[in-house]
């Protein structure tokens, strides 16, 4: 794992409510990301797992920075 304290990403589950131009997005934390020192891979901690089977890895923005 990477020196650095602080996760590198964060992992997401997310799902689709509605339909059409109505249609929106349900992005819900799973869990944080380090990526490894050599760049070749990463460590992932999860808090829970999804239930459709898919995670989403993102580099966090500055406002999701601050609430780590």
């Amino acid at each position: 794992m990477s020196k650095s304290v602080k996760p590198t990403h964060t992992a997401y589950t997310t799902r689709s409510i509605g339909e059409g131009d109505s249609a929106k997005s349900i992005w819900t934390k799973l869990g944080s990301v380090w990526e490894h020192e050599d760049g070749e891979g990463f460590t992932i901690r999860l808090d829970a797992l999804p239930v459709n089977g898919e995670i989403v890895v993102r580099k966090p923005k500055a406002k999701d920075e601050e609430a780590e």
